[in-house]
């Protein structure tokens, strides 16, 4: 359905009209993420301000047809806030307000719009500690971290969103505003819409408040760098750590080219790195007693000291912790500012690590590409950024999407899955083939078209175009 005259006006009546936009700067500043180099603008961008607010746009969309994309801090690696089919960008900015902090219940509520570094941090400030650490939480926002169930470094020991979430306020594609379960520990009461909401992308409802639990914030932290002199080792490296009896709260694995890229991208970072290293395990250990965390320190020393190493550092400071963080955090801009790239989200079972890197090398040679391997090896998550540097545009288009499918097939051959974090979205629907089968996706749309009869909201998503 065009978008009329008619239309804008109604929603200009629904959220004022300072608050929607049709200009083409605004509509192409919402029409992309962080998704290689995608940009589908939306027809028109409407920033509500309110549950009541969205709950009438989405009715207007019903009524006129009209797709309505969910769109938070564009930071997705998937393109799930892509408006591929136009229509109602719906920009959630104005719902940025942290509503209450339950100090004695250790539960925040929140509107999805606040950043997730800016809520984690105002939480410390009152001694509170929500983990959830994803690589882009000075940008992105909760609300998008409940959509993807986003992960991050601290996922091994933590968990990912899924773990915190309590209790959602949704709108339903129907217009219909609920929340989702009860803002307690246990809740076996019915079925769990919370969880189903969790991770849907944007494709079951619209989520507007968010109640998280808490964990009091620990007091003390060791972080390490151990250089390898084989990528595969630091691989096998990750399970003996965790057979030894330690968790870390932190596992990150980068290859010598990701670190060598964020060292000469992200300013204040030294390491100093023998020619001969191929990779890198960053570990942290953290909790409330000094002594406990360097007999842990001290055991993960004695195992990585079976592999082939060089000199461990040691973050002695605030300081040198917070650079090796910067610089693992780093990594995924170092990359794209090098070339440009396409970046995968596999995971495995963590003992598989070693099998799942040499493979994608193996790969990566047949169809004429390099890829850049980096993530949170402490949970089997491995990003495979695929390096385009001096490959043909034909060969770009035609032999990398062969070399991801066998990525992915042997990604699920060793017992993992497409996407640990970054979700499916746009790029990665046509590769659920690999993960379910064909009547496990039917039930899945099944079940969206129970939510959205009508498919407008995030429509094009998730699903291959063969369901």
């Amino acid at each position: 359905m065009t978008l009329t005259p008619e239309i804008l006006q109604k929603l200009q009546t629904i959220v004022g009209y300072a608050f929607v936009f049709t200009d083409e700067t605004t509509r192409n500043h919402y029409g992309h993420d962080e998704t290689e180099d995608y940009v589908f603008p939306p027809s028109v961008v409407v920033k509500p301000a309110s549950a009541q607010e969205i709950s009438e746009i989405v009715k207007l969309a019903n009524q006129y047809n009209l797709p309505v994309v969910p769109i938070g801090g564009r930071t997705g690696l998937s393109g799930g806030a892509l408006s591929i089919h136009q229509g109602i960008g719906l920009a959630t900015d104005r719902l940025n307000k942290i509503l209450e902090i339950d100090e004695r219940n250790l539960q925040v509520v929140t509107e999805p719009a606040v950043i997730t570094q800016v809520l984690q941090e105002t939480l410390l400030e009152k001694g509170l500690f929500y983990p959830v650490d994803p690589s882009s939480r000075g940008s992105c926002f909760i609300g998008g971290n409940v959509a993807e169930n986003a992960g991050g470094a601290r996922a091994v020991k933590y968990g990912v969103t899924k773990d915190y979430i309590l209790n959602l306020e949704v709108v339903l594609p129907t217009g219909e505003i609920i929340w989702t379960g009860a803002n307690t520990l246990k809740n076996s009461t019915g079925y769990n819409l919370t969880q189903l909401m969790v991770g849907s992308e944007g494709t079951l409802g619209i989520i507007t408040k968010i109640v998280l639990k808490l964990l009091p914030k620990n007091s003390h932290n060791v972080l390490m760098l151990v250089p390898f002199y084989q990528a595969e080792q630091a691989c096998e490296a990750v399970s003996a750590i965790f057979r030894a009896g330690v968790t870390p709260s932190a596992l990150e694995f980068m290859e010598r080219d990701a670190i060598d890229w964020a060292i000469k991208y992200i300013d204040g970072v030294n390491v100093a790195i023998k020619d001969e290293i191929q990779a890198h395990l960053l570990i942290e250990v953290d909790g409330n007693y000094p002594d406990v965390l360097m007999l842990e320190a001290e055991k993960i020393m004695g195992v990585v000291e079976q592999f082939q190493i060089d000199e461990i550092l040691f973050a002695d400071t605030e300081d040198q912790k917070n650079a090796l963080w910067r610089m693992r955090r780093g990594v995924a801009e170092a990359v794209k500012s090098n070339s440009v790239y396409k970046e995968e989200d596999t995971v495995v079972p963590r003992y598989e690590l070693p099998t799942l890197l040499k493979g994608i090398k193996e790969i990566g040679d047949k169809y004429g590409f390099k890829s850049v391997c980096y993530g949170h090896a402490g949970d089997g998550n491995l990003h495979v950024n695929i390096i385009k540097a001096d490959m043909t545009d034909e060969n770009w288009q035609t032999e990398v999407p062969k070399g991801i499918r066998e990525i992915f097939e042997l990604t699920v051959a060793l017992k993992g899955t497409l996407s640990g974090e970054h979700g499916i979205g746009y790029v990665q629907k046509n590769y659920m083939d690999i993960a379910f089968s064909r009547g496990q996706l039917q039930l899945m749309k099944s079940i969206k078209k129970v939510f959205d009869p009508n498919n407008i909201l995030n429509p094009g998503k998730i699903f291959p175009d063969s369901i």
